[in-house]
């Protein structure tokens, strides 16, 4: 899923306020977080994640690999902490200019 300059723009913008919803350290992505980001993603839509991991180079695979396996689409990276969203097919908060 991609979405525009336009919608990635009002993403960022109610993201703003968003406190992170989980927190990705030093053992990566393991299997619990990976199961908490999906329920936040199924019941928000739109979170922040903390990724804490190694340098700058493994904090960007660790992120590309996080969106590649929750399906989700990189809307921020502001240091340590990412903005994800995956639309939800069945409940639609968020509508998208």
């Amino acid at each position: 899923m991609n979405v525009s300059k336009e919608q990635e723009k009002f993403l960022r913008k109610l993201a703003h306020s968003l406190d992170p919803v989980a927190w990705v350290g030093q053992n990566g992505l393991t299997d619990s977080v990976m199961e908490e980001i999906e329920a936040a993603l199924n019941h928000h839509e739109l979170v922040k994640v903390k990724i804490r991991v190694g340098d700058r180079e493994l904090r960007g695979q660790t992120i590309t690999l996080l969106c590649e396996k929750s399906r989700a689409v990189l809307v921020q990276k502001i240091g340590n902490t990412v903005t994800l969203y995956r639309r939800n097919r069945k409940k639609t908060g968020i509508v998208l200019p």
